[in-house]
């Protein structure tokens, strides 16, 4: 009797998934970690990681390289001691900090797991940094007391839109559109500054992992950062009973698409201009574009980012297929094309 293979990869349909996940009696627990480690062979470890993870049913998304692993889960949450239980089959991952999100929700719909060149795609020469040499990390209550500092320089190493919603209030928002940019661009900023005192934060730790060991390698003797990143800071200045000196919303990378950190919102609508810190995707597929919608304008606009793509949306799905064959015939282009470009730019 031939032995059954094992599953390597989700082949339900995205509907499906999200029907189940719907009808679960339990409750998830989101969390996330990342190690920089060598990795000798990516993709068998990463078909080990979707087999133990899979019958554990658990989701997410994970990423692996030869240089480490960046994982952002939601686990059963009867399941969880098993799920710490499957970090001790790999040596390098017994006592790697493992976050858990700020607020909890239906975070993922299904496991993907792939093998990248980099984790973080900064694109940036192996010889611009080495991971050996990382900055200082930081509590949330060191960090606090180094931004009271007036020579203190805090950077946000994260995309504009998360900052949009979220932010140190002193912080350098560099403005850069891809990762590849951020680099090349913060050190920019920070020319002759190398003996001042560098702060840098995002989501998780992971994206300032990479950031602190390029800028130590330009000859920056002063480099600090948030340890775990925001999601740590909003745990800490909690228990701590600290005052949070990130104001708003935490942007997340999963269907929640952010998690409260203060009652404080930052950000307007991208259409009337009004309050407001929700992302939304827009809901015409041949669109899809990120954007921040308020709820009068959700519902005048069916979810959609314009009256274009709400009038694309209300067609017939044959009569969208053709359509999107020619994106000249899509919908027109908005405001948005230069910072996000949604799929309405690429032929389908």
């Amino acid at each position: 009797m031939k032995q059954k293979k094992p599953i390597l990869f989700n082949k339900v349909g995205r509907d499906i998934l999200k029907k189940e996940l719907a009808a679960e009696p339990f409750d998830r627990i989101t969390a996330s970690f990342y190690v920089y480690h060598p990795i000798e062979n990516p993709q068998a470890f990463r078909d080990q990681l979707f087999i133990t993870w899979n019958k554990l049913n658990i989701l997410g998304r994970i990423y692996i390289a030869t240089e480490g692993i960046n994982a952002q889960l939601s686990t059963p949450e009867q399941n969880w001691n098993q799920f710490c239980e499957t970090m001790n089959l790999f040596p390098f991952l017994r006592n790697v900090p493992i976050k858990k999100a700020i607020q909890d929700g239906n975070s993922f719909y299904k496991l993907t797991i792939k093998v990248r060149n980099e984790l973080v795609a900064y694109g940036v020469p192996e010889n611009s940094y080495d991971m050996n040499k990382v900055g200082n990390h930081l509590s949330a209550e060191e960090f606090n007391q180094a931004l009271e500092k007036p020579e203190t320089i805090v950077v946000d190493m994260r995309n504009y839109y998360e900052s949009e919603v979220g932010k140190f209030e002193s912080a350098v928002i560099p403005d850069v559109e891809i990762s590849k940019e951020l680099l090349p661009e913060v050190k920019h900023i920070l020319d002759g500054k190398e003996e001042e005192q560098i702060l840098l934060y995002c989501t998780g730790g992971i994206r300032c992992e990479k950031a602190s060991s390029y800028l130590i390698n330009h000859g920056f003797t002063n480099v600090n950062q948030l340890s775990g990143g925001i999601i740590q800071y909003a745990h800490e200045i909690d228990k701590k009973g600290l005052k949070s000196k990130f104001i708003g919303k935490n942007f997340v990378f999963d269907d929640r698409l952010g998690e409260r950190v203060t009652e404080d919102v930052i950000a307007k609508c991208h259409i009337c201009g009004d309050a407001c810190d929700n992302h939304t995707d827009c809901k015409n597929d041949a669109c899809h574009i990120l954007f921040i919608q308020c709820e009068t304008c959700f519902k005048e606009l069916d979810g959609c980012c314009s009256k274009e793509c709400n009038d694309f949306f209300k067609l017939p799905i044959e009569e969208q297929k053709i359509r999107r064959k020619d994106p000249t015939q899509v919908v027109s282009r908005t405001f948005f094309d230069s910072r996000i470009k949604p799929k309405l730019n690429q032929k389908i």
